[in-house]
């Protein structure tokens, strides 16, 4: 005799939860569904009234909490015993109590603010007032679910991540940016503190960490305010977002005087296909910016189906100040320049090659020379990373940071040091450049195996590095479990060595030598 096999059937609030899950951050506007059927019966317009809820979403939650609703009289409400069902498992009531404003947080976020490192003109940095930074976290908390939510900040001098850590410590926070000093700040904080917050190292101009693609649920980026910049920001921002129940949240401010830039800016994001939810007037406050009232507006974007096929151009000038910005882009190096910069790599150069790290540098012939007249400093380490050729040359400014001190130029060299002996020209071609000459060393050493291959997880390039340069025989087990004991932070072990901030490239490099 056959018998057929019947699953059991889902209980409707786990239908409840599934649907939840699979809105996201958006679920808050479920829950606040949930809360009003919780608490008294409400016909279907009023409800969806009530909410802001469109009547296809609140009927889709009603079918799926099915028997768990009393419907009567053309009203709703869930029954007695799973109204207190509901309100245990979706935290309906904190709803209802709208959190009291926390003085101790505005006090930490003001000492974090105070103890980062200086903004730096060249990036247009702009510090926003600590009560920014803390109202971001509190609006982000207020108006999503962000439990176990992932956040992403593309670029973060102000310090959203660490309000986020104070306001949502269940969210899990990851921080992008340029600036070395700024990462090496909030991972400082983020271990005093015990924040969930990581940091990776990017110039949104050459891409964004694999890692990090289609992986946030909330995108937060205060971007140079150019038509360039802001449209660089939110192209990478539409890389990372997870899906149509993502948000991009967006500071840009204009001068009334200038509404044509402001118009110029919203172009760029209607042309990523982004749709404006909200659009928030001077939400946030800055120290500065008084071009713009020292404030700017809140963009809540939303993206459609087909942002991310959507490409936009990307210039690498895209800042208002300083030697990488929109007017600053400099011309093809002339002949006699190239000509003096082939006398110090000891080959003729035709050219300079553009910039760039996302995938290994493997010249085929000749000596490449590259052009890193506009780094704003961490270029030079990611393309020593990212490039294998055995001679190559990079053409900084005179003033480069990792150059203009005996100090600096030996933190450099030791970083790289078992990979590169470097040579450093500094007034030549001309006065205002330097010309850095690299030279491949034998692979030898563990700290040289993985800084030849800084694309490929650390965990793994660290594991093959120790069974060929370990005398003693080892197995794949013995040596993952070996670089899990010498790992400082575990989840570096997943990421790429040229994504990581400097900091944490130095620590790695050092154990691995040791």
């Amino acid at each position: 005799m056959n018998t057929a096999q019947h699953s059991e059937p889902t209980a409707p609030i786990d239908a409840v939860q599934a649907l939840l899950a699979d809105t996201g951050v958006l679920a808050r506007r479920l829950r606040e569904v949930l809360a009003e059927l919780s608490e008294r019966p409400v016909k279907l317009d009023e409800l969806i009234r009530r909410t802001a809820v469109s009547r296809r979403t609140v009927e889709d939650l009603l079918a799926a909490a099915g028997s768990d609703v009393d419907a009567a009289d053309d009203t709703y409400r869930l029954t007695a015993d799973a109204a207190e069902r509901y309100r245990a498992r979706f935290a309906l009531d904190e709803l209802r109590t709208p959190a009291p404003p926390d003085d101790e947080a505005l006090e930490l976020m003001r000492g974090f603010v105070a103890g980062g490192p200086v903004p730096a003109t060249a990036l247009d940095h702009v510090t926003a007032t600590p009560e920014t930074a803390l109202r971001r976290a509190e609006w982000m908390r207020d108006n999503y679910d962000l439990a176990g939510a992932r956040v992403l900040c593309l670029g973060d001098h102000d310090l959203t991540s660490l309000a986020l850590g104070l306001v949502v410590p269940s969210a899990s926070v990851t921080v992008v940016d340029v600036d070395e000093r700024i990462l090496e700040h909030i991972d400082t904080v983020a271990a005093q503190r015990g924040f969930a917050v990581r940091t990776l190292h990017a110039d949104l101009r050459f891409g964004v960490p694999p890692v990090l693609e289609g992986w946030a649920d909330l995108v937060f980026t205060d971007p140079p305010y150019t038509p360039e910049g802001v449209g660089l920001f939110a192209t990478r921002a539409a890389e990372c977002l997870a899906g149509p129940h993502s948000r991009l949240l967006l500071a840009y401010g204009y001068s009334p005087r200038t509404p044509a830039l402001g118009h110029k800016v919203q172009q760029e994001l209607l042309r990523l296909g982004m749709v404006f939810e909200a659009i928030l007037p001077r939400f946030h406050r800055y120290f500065g910016a008084q071009a713009i009232g020292s404030a700017s507006d809140l963009y809540v974007c939303q993206p459609t189906a087909h942002t991310r096929k959507l490409a936009l151009r990307q210039a690498p000038g895209i800042y208002t100040h300083g030697p990488q910005s929109v007017e600053a882009l400099e011309a093809a190096a002339p002949q006699e320049f190239l000509a003096a910069v082939g006398e110090r790599v000891g080959a003729p150069v035709a050219s300079l090659r553009e910039p760039g790290w996302s995938r290994p540098i493997r010249p085929r012939q000749g000596v490449p020379v590259f052009d890193l007249r506009a780094d704003p400093g961490p270029w030079l380490l990611r393309m020593l990373l990212a490039c294998n050729a055995e001679r190559a040359g990079f053409v900084v400014d005179n003033n480069h940071p990792d150059i203009t001190s005996e100090r600096a130029q030996r933190a450099l060299s030791e970083l790289v040091g078992a990979k590169f002996r470097l040579r450093l020209h500094r007034s030549s071609p001309d006065s205002r450049h330097a010309v850095v000459v690299t030279q491949l060393r034998a692979d030898d050493s563990v700290a040289g195996f993985l800084l030849r291959r800084a694309h490929g997880k650390v965990g793994n390039i660290w594991r093959e590095a120790l069974i060929a340069h370990t005398e003693a025989t080892l197995t794949k087990r013995e040596a993952r479990d070996r670089v899990a004991e010498l790992a400082r932070d575990g989840d570096d072990l997943d990421l790429r060595l040229i994504d990581l901030p400097r900091h944490r490239i130095a620590d790695i490099v050092r154990t691995a030598a040791a």
